[in-house]
């Protein structure tokens, strides 16, 4: 039986991603000033206005040149264009950052109730792993197809638009895949959006043919969208399977057209809504929140679980209560697992250290590398340390 499941991911130049890009700077700058500096950055964005808000640790708080910080960011992302309506050097910029509460403060440095460092906060976080991209011969990095091909042709239309290859392309843009899958494996593309802002001197025609020659083919996989199809598609501007700018037009993009805000997109950020979400975002939060680090410790282990061959499928979440260390509740669940699945519950406890100072130092938190994450996916990226397969050999010991 054929099912069909869609994903989506937008550029960095998405006005929400501009806002987590913005807060996982400032975020970064706090980091290499005080890696123990405590932050949780909001970041709103319209036409030609950027709003930042939040709370800093006083150790860096009257360091930090938060509209500096912005206005590089949304430079880097390739708002240089003044007439567009968002532009880097004359959007006006208002920051209004405060310190941290001491109430939340005492609870994660261990001075609250419970003497040892606790979560930031209480929720509970996801985890989530597929092979099946293996089980095809594609290379998703134990992602699920559609979120991976989504966040590939993002990411590739970023590139054209850097390096000139499609011109007069602006830095708003997303994409949607929707794939085929026969028994749980990926065997086809049903169909594919990409919508981008660009200027009145390319028509839908030529960006159409460019896209499809420029972006769609270097990324789809042949075995899933077959060249022909990409061939017959190239000039119709109708089409049900490919669709490129389906309303007709994307002339004005960019936080003139959308407000941004930061965490608006939790889904993209993760795993394209296949797997569950605990609702926590991301972006300006250091990693005593565990919205952050327990959903990047989530990951690691159930990609441990799957590269480990313990599992075709595994999602794991794990909740706290803020101020206390140990989760409240841990709990997996499996697809085709090769061993009882409480077996591999038992194994994940014994391997894993779920505690946040724990998971803070054996993924190496305290550092700058929020930044890269605030677009793209924060997972299915071998830089990033929550996607290493090192703990392989012990969950398999654990379990003989």
């Amino acid at each position: 039986m054929r099912v069909t499941f869609a994903s989506e991911s937008v550029t960095e130049g998405h006005p929400d991603k501009i806002c987590d890009k913005i807060s996982d700077s400032v975020l970064d700058a706090a980091l290499a000033l005080d890696p123990q500096a405590r932050v949780a950055c909001e970041t709103l964005v319209t036409e030609n206005l950027t709003v930042i808000t939040g709370e800093v640790s006083e150790s860096v708080l009257d360091r930090l040149d938060v509209e500096a910080i912005a206005r590089q960011a949304i430079r880097d992302i390739g708002y240089i264009f003044p007439d567009i309506g968002f532009c880097a050097d004359t959007c006006e910029v208002l920051v209004r950052m405060k310190p941290q509460s001491p109430d939340i403060a005492q609870g994660v440095v261990g001075q609250g109730l419970f003497k040892e460092r606790g979560a930031g906060d209480q929720g509970m976080m996801f985890g989530y792993a597929t092979n099946e991209g293996r089980r095809n011969d594609i290379d998703t990095e134990f992602m699920p197809t559609p979120i991976a091909l989504a966040h590939r042709l993002t990411r590739r239309l970023a590139e054209v638009r850097k390096q000139g290859i499609v011109p007069h392309l602006y830095p708003d843009g997303k994409a949607q895949v929707a794939v085929e899958y026969e028994n749980g494996v990926p065997v086809g593309i049903a169909n594919l959006v990409i919508s981008t802002h660009h200027s009145r001197q390319l028509s839908l025609r030529d960006l159409r043919a460019l896209l499809i020659e420029h972006v769609i083919a270097p990324v789809i996989p042949e075995r899933l969208l077959p060249r022909e199809v990409l061939a017959r598609e190239r000039d119709k501007l109708d089409s049900t399977v490919i669709f490129i700018n389906p309303t007709g037009a994307f002339l004005v993009g960019g936080p003139k057209a959308d407000a941004g805000l930061t965490g608006r997109k939790i889904i993209v950020d993760t795993y394209g809504g296949m797997g569950r979400h605990g609702g926590g975002a991301f972006s300006g939060k250091d990693p005593s929140k565990v919205d952050r680090s327990a959903a990047y410790m989530a990951r690691y282990i159930a990609k441990n679980v799957v590269a480990a061959e313990l599992a075709d499928v595994c999602e794991v979440q794990i909740a706290y209560v803020i101020g206390h260390a140990r989760p409240v509740s841990v709990r997996v669940e499996t697809r085709h697992p090769t061993v009882p699945e409480h077996e591999i519950s038992r194994v994940i406890q014994e391997v894993f250290d779920m505690r946040p100072a724990a998971i803070i130092e054996h993924l190496d938190l305290l550092r700058p590398i929020y930044t890269a994450t605030a677009a793209y996916g924060h997972f299915g990226r071998p830089e990033f340390p929550w996607e290493a397969t090192n703990r392989v050999a012990e969950l398999q010991q654990a379990l003989r």
